[in-house]
């Protein structure tokens, strides 16, 4: 003869210990996803203007005003390629202007992405040299660094030889 109560009992510890771990692995798996899911946008791109002159970013539909000296921050933005484009004013006493680096060109911002967008310039000769380094949080290697000569001074010319004498 069959024990029915001893049966019954072993499919009753199985059948508990299956909807146990079936809803742990349920609760686990939700934690995960709502830890790894932020609700809020931590991306931002800050624009310091170091140049002798306003500076004008076009970025997305709007004109950020950054008089010199002082810093804009746009926070909130989105995942996303953004185009953005500089107009600047040139101080008084320039005959004429350059720019050095890239003065328009495209923004990738992922999840945590914080942007620095650094103007600064030199008055030589008559001559407003504006330049523009931009850096990221993402990729560390590609920037764009300006070549900046002090009032009196030419730009100086460093020859490095990295394979030895």
């Amino acid at each position: 003869m069959i024990n029915r109560t001893k049966f019954y009992n072993n499919n009753l510890k199985e059948s508990t210990m299956k909807t146990w771990l079936l809803s742990t692995g349920i609760m686990v798996l939700t934690a995960l996803l709502y830890i790894g899911c932020s609700s809020s946008i931590n991306n931002n791109i800050t624009i310091n203007n170091l140049s002798e002159g306003d500076v004008y970013v076009n970025f997305r539909g709007s004109v950020i005003d950054v008089a010199s000296g002082q810093t804009s921050v746009i926070s909130n933005i989105p995942k996303g390629s953004y185009t953005y484009s500089t107009t600047y004013n040139i101080p008084a006493g320039a005959s004429g202007s350059a720019t050095e680096g890239n003065m328009t060109g495209t923004l990738i911002v992922n999840a945590g992405t914080k942007i620095l967008i650094l103007y600064s310039s030199t008055l030589l000769g008559g001559t407003y040299t504006i330049s523009v380094s931009i850096s990221d949080s993402d990729n560390q290697t590609q920037t764009t660094s300006p070549k900046i000569a002090l009032p009196g001074q030419t730009e100086r010319k460093t020859n490095l030889n990295l394979t030895g004498p």
